[in-house]
């Protein structure tokens, strides 16, 4: 007679998550407040000002995580509602873990911490890293895990940022570099650790339906709408966020046009891949990222969102069965082509554009 398998302790999530709010209650109370209000009426205005300009876009910013990227998660048919509840619950607890971070190694001043908009834009960006990690091992850990994997994840992603920005003086505002590429091989590596020893044909559960590619397709429409506002958010008011737009959606758009002409030429019949489509058309916005807000003429926009396009769908053709075949790699979403790839040739591009831009250049 067979012998089950020991049950989980049920109450271990709850509990996890209960000690997790308790102790973050205290450490608030103790040490974090908010920026002192200007008494000066120039600085209040300019203050009102920046906070008109930036709020719009945080509130794109989560739109985009909370329901784009959910959504886009969603093509497991028997998996979509806790995925949606999964990238919710990873998405307030990394925010609130690297706010806590965040505030110890960058805003302790005077033995408080200071909170402000533009600190909780950059927690929340940490946060999208967990996010964008965790679908390399979609519907395959429990909700315990993903918490586990969450608070590795967010203290070693401030340490790259922090190497990659601060130390190597790389410009990253839309975060390919450090939020994208990280991202991606952090979440291959987890998948490699917990799951590259032994191979496993198709679960009949992990096959897409049309209703669930149909999710996927309106989260992917979600994001690419907003995903301006993501690349943009941080970048210096005026003519630097002015070109990060215009920049983001001439990829984004050369993107989604070249995606549909390599996935009918891939494949039978000419008919558009689903997995193509929810993935290559924001293959621009990860690419473009890096070079955003530099002086680069369109047309480099346009051309960088086309190669990321052809890279994204040509991984998922031909890469994803490589790596799964010779280094028993599972990526269940494949981030490695929507995230690596894209991300990697953007950080090439970068380079590019800084070897050509003229002297004056700033």
């Amino acid at each position: 007679m067979a012998v089950p398998p020991p049950a989980r302790p049920r109450c271990l999530l709850p509990l996890s998550l209960g000690l997790f709010q308790g102790a973050l209650l205290l450490f608030f109370a103790l040490f974090v407040t908010y920026d002192e209000p200007s008494a000066q009426v120039e600085d209040a205005s300019l203050a009102a000002s920046q906070l008109c300009g930036t709020f719009p876009l945080f509130q794109d910013i989560q739109v985009m995580v909370v329901v784009g990227l959910g959504l886009l998660l969603a093509f497991l048919p028997r998996y979509g509602l806790s995925v949606l509840t999964h990238n919710f619950l990873l998405l307030n607890f990394s925010t609130q873990w690297a706010l806590v971070l965040q505030g110890l190694l960058h805003h302790f001043h005077h033995g408080r911490v200071h909170l402000d908009l533009r600190n909780l834009l950059a927690a929340e960006f940490a946060a999208v890293t967990v996010l964008i990690s965790v679908g390399a091992v979609l519907g395959r850990t429990s909700p315990c895990q993903l918490l586990v994997v969450a608070t590795c994840e967010v203290p070693i992603y401030l340490a790259s940022e922090w190497t990659i920005v601060t130390c190597l003086g790389v410009l990253d505002v839309g975060g390919t570099i450090t939020i994208h590429v990280f991202s991606c091989y952090f979440g291959l590596g987890v998948s490699k650790a917990l799951f590259g020893a032994a191979r496993r044909p198709v679960h009949p559960k992990e096959t897409t339906t049309p209703r669930s590619d149909l999710l996927s397709l309106v989260g992917m429409l979600i994001l690419w709408v907003f995903w301006p506002s993501f690349v943009a958010v941080l970048c210096q008011p005026g003519d630097a966020q002015h070109r990060a737009v215009l920049n983001t959606f001439l990829a984004m758009s050369a993107s989604a046009v070249t995606t549909v002409v390599a996935s009918s030429l891939l494949e039978r019949d000419s008919k558009l891949s689903a997995g193509h489509l929810q993935n290559g058309c924001l293959a621009g916005g990860v690419a473009i990222g890096v070079v955003a807000d530099m002086a680069v003429p369109p047309v480099a926009a346009l051309a960088l969102g086309s190669l990321s396009a052809v890279a994204c769908v040509l991984g998922f053709k031909f890469l994803t069965p490589l790596l799964a075949r010779k280094l028993v790699l599972q990526d269940q979403c494949g981030i490695h082509n929507l995230h690596g790839l894209p991300g990697i040739l953007g950080a090439a591009a970068s380079a590019v554009a800084i070897l050509v831009a003229s002297e004056d250049a700033s």
